[in-house]
């Protein structure tokens, strides 16, 4: 999708030619073509440069056909739709990030140069007046917003909602009726790393957190934005306190999260699943409507809907139970033995 400019100033176009002499890139088509801003690999708009830096060569359909460039490395750049402008480079995800800051910049806490009158805050809501609120932001009816709140430019809260003192909101869109608890941090760029010449580098993130209607959020949780999509969380799913869900996690309606839950990136999790406190989930896995997973447990493959897993890894709660009372049952001999 592309980025929201209500969270992202534009500041091109600026020609290929230009964005690869400051990359290191070799431009293999018309420099002359002006970008706009940047996308990902299978979104990607005719006035937008990606990136493509997995290891084997780019199936149909991984790189937009209508995307205006792409940053790809020089084993591949023959393996791109025809159309697509190449820009060859030993780190297609790095450069893509140096081209971005010359196409777009995050409007941070810090824009405005003098305080500013919102405008876009309902008559009925009640506002800390120590907390801050962004250019742009808006606040529907009824909404409370308490002391040391911070709501970036450009944030969109429902009515009849509740943000806690010392909590941040940035690059969000939130719905009616939800509550946000002390000390929640919403919309930070998360763990996203990149290789570089010299090392690791932070992989900048260009998308949005999403809270429909009636979602709770736990004091002290974080629910990192978007790297290209959304993160969401669906209707009425409930978050307790020290939760971690990070980027493009998209979780469904009436999902209960227990304490100290990490949810890797990427990971997509049904309506109506429950996950015990200390639960971790790795990237990319599904979980299934409906599905249980028992505290503690490590989750590193799907779950099918409607089954309850437990353990590290995770497997079906009764083969993990009849593993647990077979160790048992072996440590008890050997007691016995001794």
């Amino acid at each position: 999708m592309a980025v929201d400019p209500r969270f992202f100033e534009a500041l091109g176009p600026v020609s290929l030619g230009e964005l690869a002499r400051e990359t290191g890139a070799d431009c293999r088509g018309d420099t002359g073509r002006l970008i706009k801003s940047v996308g990902s690999a299978a979104n990607a708009g005719s006035d937008e440069i990606c990136y493509y830096d997995a290891k084997k060569p780019p199936e149909e359909g991984a790189v937009s056909s209508n995307a205006g460039a792409c940053f790809i490395r020089a084993d591949f750049a023959d393996r791109l739709p025809e159309g697509v402008a190449a820009l060859v480079c030993p780190f297609p995800r790095l450069a893509h990030a140096l081209a971005a800051r010359r196409l777009i910049r995050f409007r941070d806490w810090g824009d405005e140069s003098r305080p500013h009158t919102p405008t876009s805050i309902h008559a009925t809501a009640r506002i800390a007046p120590t907390a801050h609120i962004g250019a742009g932001a808006a606040i529907g009816e009824r909404t409370i917003v308490a002391p040391n709140a911070v709501i970036g430019p450009g944030v969109q809260i429902g009515r009849d909602c509740v943000i806690g003192a010392n909590t941040s909101i940035q690059s969000a869109l939130i719905g009616n009726s939800v509550k946000i608890y002390s000390g929640a941090r919403i919309g930070e760029a998360g763990f996203g790393v990149m290789p570089g010449p010299g090392g690791a580098e932070d992989a900048p993130q260009y998308g949005r957190v999403i809270l429909q209607d009636g979602v709770t959020i736990g004091a002290n949780s974080c629910v990192d934005r978007g790297a290209f999509d959304d993160t969401i969380l669906g209707e009425n799913t409930k978050i307790d306190n020290l939760c971690q869900i990070a980027h493009n996690v998209v979780a469904g309606r009436n999902v209960l999260m227990a304490s100290f839950a990490g949810i890797s990136g990427s990971v997509t999790i049904g309506d109506g699943v429950h996950l015990g406190g200390r639960v971790g989930i790795a990237d990319h896995v599904v979980i299934g409507d409906n599905a249980q997973i028992a505290a503690s447990a490590g989750v590193f493959r799907e779950i099918p809907s409607g089954e309850t897993w437990g353990g590290v890894p995770a497997r079906p709660v009764r083969e993990w139970m009849r593993e647990i009372a077979w160790l048992q049952k072996q440590t008890s001999r050997e007691r016995r033995k001794t």
